[in-house]
């Protein structure tokens, strides 16, 4: 069975940091490597949107992500993560695992893990 656990959400002032990890098991994932690992995230009333993406090929950042987050991978870990600087109340959403092979014609989702930020 397939699985992306995220974690590391929560409650955070204005100016402070979060880091997020998503963990991926299951058979699809023996080859984890090459999987394009991302971070999306969806506000209430708002359309899912991507964070950042990383893969073999580098890393792709959002516009409002550049300089604040850094996503990185442990492939012997099977494991992406998301660390979120300078965190804004707009940066308030749910925030989405997504691991995706085109080559395997797969893309999964995990069932996302909360960020709040006060202002």
């Amino acid at each position: 069975q397939v699985q992306l656990v995220e974690s590391g959400g929560g409650l955070v002032q204005a100016g402070g940091s979060l880091r997020l990890s998503c963990a991926a098991s299951g058979r699809s994932f023996s080859t984890f490597g090459t999987f394009v690992m991302g971070w999306y995230r969806q506000a209430p009333e708002k359309q899912r949107e991507l964070v950042a993406a990383v893969s073999s090929g580098g890393t792709n950042y959002a516009e409002f992500a550049k300089g604040r987050f850094t996503i990185s991978r442990d492939n012997a870990k099977n494991t992406v993560y998301l660390q979120m600087n300078s965190l804004k109340p707009e940066d308030t959403a749910v925030y989405y695992c997504n691991a995706h092979s085109t080559f395997r014609s797969v893309n999964y989702w995990g069932q996302g893990t909360q960020v709040t930020v006060s202002s």
